[in-house]
């Protein structure tokens, strides 16, 4: 039997945690469960999920659809797309059955590439090496999450760069209908037709358009994330924020930007370990531009953003003598001057 080999490879970097992250987990449920009830992708479809941050990681092999269990999604520091590539090719040349003399392998694989932000990695040599050895032999359908990627540099790899503009729930739910459609349209043409060009569906409706990757595009900075620890439970743990706009105080007319908390989240140490990038440079942001104190999403602390003379983030309660989980310094809690602190931010 010729497979049909579907990868999906998910961007788990920081600034898809809370809500983004949810919903990528929810709609491959989905997905494999609607897949399920069609006969053909039922014969055809084999399903593999990657993730990647710094670092990527096979959260479930090429699997037939009946055997297939979606996987629960970690977070990890970092957006190496180049890196995400390399070993997404390295997992398809031992995964993907090859037309041999004796016998044909498998249908062209279709791979959905999910991304919220751009690229950490330099991305150039894992660029050339698809588009010499993978890109006409397989489907390659990028997705980008809002308007924080740079299309223009992922059309160097495929046709098919869309872009989903809303990223409510509601959104979401539409967009991964839309993906199983898509899937359950090339399965048929697989079958009946022998035809393993990608068949995507119609995007009329929802809030999905497909990119001209030739015209400028601009890349917008939705997000802030920063890393926090626990005073209580030592455990680490990830403030959101999202851009705003709003008027000026000392010109009302004027529009600013500012960044308003959108929640904290904890975190798996270990997994976030083993999938982020170390080293490199690390952006900054001013206390000045963040609107809003989280509480510990660990212990409950009121205060989830207190910044340590080390740089640091962690939690503090009631208690104004603390102590700093990230290095041990003991002290009073103080207010920060007029004209903030800088801030290290997170690199997905």
């Amino acid at each position: 039997m010729r497979r049909l080999p579907i990868f999906f490879l998910v961007d788990v970097s920081e600034s898809m945690i809370g809500t983004p992250i949810e919903q990528v987990q929810d709609g491959m449920a989905s997905i494999i469960n609607e897949l399920r009830m069609d006969p053909y992708a039922l014969e055809t479809a084999f399903v593999s999920v990657i993730a990647f941050a710094g670092k990527a990681k096979v959260l479930t092999p090429l699997t037939e659809l009946y055997k297939f269990y979606p996987p629960k999604f970690p977070i990890g520091g970092g957006t190496s797309l180049g890196n995400a590539l390399e070993f997404l090719m390295d997992d398809m040349d031992h995964s993907v059955q090859k037309t041999t003399v004796e016998e044909k392998g498998d249908w062209k694989p279709i791979i959905f590439l999910f991304t919220d932000g751009n690229p950490t990695d330099d991305t150039q040599k894992a660029f050339a090496r698809w588009n010499a050895k993978y890109r006409k032999g397989c489907n390659l359908i990028i997705v980008s999450l809002g308007d924080n990627v740079n299309t223009n540099l992922l059309g160097q790899v495929s046709d098919n760069v869309l872009r989903l503009n809303d990223t409510t729930p509601e959104s979401f739910k539409s967009f991964f209908k839309w993906v199983t459609a898509s899937i359950k349209t090339s399965s048929v043409s697989v079958t009946d037709m022998g035809d393993d060009d990608v068949k995507l569906a119609p995007v009329n409706g929802i809030n999905l358009e497909k990119v001209d990757t030739n015209k400028p595009c601009v890349v917008d900075e939705n997000f802030v994330v920063l890393m926090g620890k626990c005073q209580t439970t030592n455990k680490p743990y990830l403030i959101k924020y999202a851009k705003r706009l709003g008027n000026s105080e000392m010109i009302p007319e004027q529009l600013v930007s500012y960044y308003k908390l959108v929640g904290a989240y904890p975190i798996d140490e270990e997994s976030y370990t083993e999938l982020s990038e170390v080293g490199g440079q690390q952006p900054k942001i001013n206390t000045t531009e963040l609107i809003g104190q989280p509480t510990c999403p660990c212990c409950g602390n009121q205060l989830g953003l207190v910044i340590c003379e080390c740089g640091n983030i962690f939690c503090v309660g009631e208690d104004a003598h603390c102590k700093c989980p990230w290095c041990g310094m003991e002290g009073e809690l103080s207010s920060v001057g007029d004209g903030g602190e800088d801030l290290t931010r997170t690199k997905g």
